[in-house]
């Protein structure tokens, strides 16, 4: 008997994150989805982390971007688009991120954590960033706040530095939204102070088709806030 090939399922998570923010997915995902994350810390422009997705994976895949790495999913899509091959991703999903780049006052805030990070007070990055991470109400969440501080300290802070160089450069994606026809999953948590529901709702305006999950009682790390809602959106975009 041949056994079926699983589904390919890009991973790319987000800004001081590693393969634990989508942990609860893949687990939910396990022996139905091939599950692969891409590493995210290596370079310094999205150009880059979108050149080692495609090297990384195969011929066809669905891709699946949180935050910083829904910047990269439309990278991604950037360059199929130009090279007549969007059809190598089946599915895209953009959780908690936004198509437009960063204003002028945005930028700044990104300079200064980097200086932090370079004067040696790395430690101090995450707990400035966490008001805009999470929902007001978890701050207090013991595993929740340990998972993001055992990732922020697994990333460290030269590829936080490289992370952040990229994030200011990037280029706005709306172009991007027109070219996409693959069948799109949008999610947000409806009190995300980072990517907020208005810029997830232009990315679904702007994709043909595109369905927005606007999940509720979550900050930005819908991922690990509602970690259930999540992958109920996920395994229906997936048609599973």
């Amino acid at each position: 008997m041949t056994q079926e090939v699983q589904p390919v399922l890009a991973l790319l998570p987000g800004l001081l994150c590693d393969a634990r923010a989508f942990g609860l997915q893949m687990r939910a995902l396990r022996g139905e989805v091939d599950c692969r994350v891409v590493d995210m810390t290596l370079d310094d422009t999205l150009g880059a982390m979108a050149d080692r997705v495609l090297a990384e994976m195969p011929e066809r895949f669905a891709l699946a971007g949180f935050s910083m790495g829904g910047y990269v999913a439309l990278e991604v899509m950037r360059r199929l688009a130009a090279t007549g091959q969007t059809q190598r991703v089946t599915r895209l999903a953009l959780l908690d991120s936004r198509a437009v780049c960063d204003g002028p006052g945005e930028s700044d805030g990104r300079r200064r954590l980097i200086a932090m990070a370079r004067e040696g007070r790395f430690e101090w990055v995450l707990p400035e960033l966490l008001p805009k991470f999470v929902h007001r109400d978890r701050l207090g969440d013991a595993v929740l706040m340990g998972t993001l501080a055992a990732m922020a300290a697994a990333t460290g802070p030269q590829a936080f530095i490289r992370q952040q160089q990229a994030l200011i450069a990037r280029e706005d994606c709306r172009p991007v939204l027109g070219q996409v026809t693959a069948p799109t999953l949008v999610v947000v948590g409806d009190a995300d102070a980072l990517t907020p529901p208005e810029r997830a709702r232009e990315m679904a305006d702007g994709i043909a088709g595109a369905e927005l999950e606007v999940i509720a009682d979550s900050g930005h790390f819908t991922l690990l806030e509602r970690p259930d809602a999540v992958t109920a959106a996920l395994r229906r975009w997936l048609g599973l």
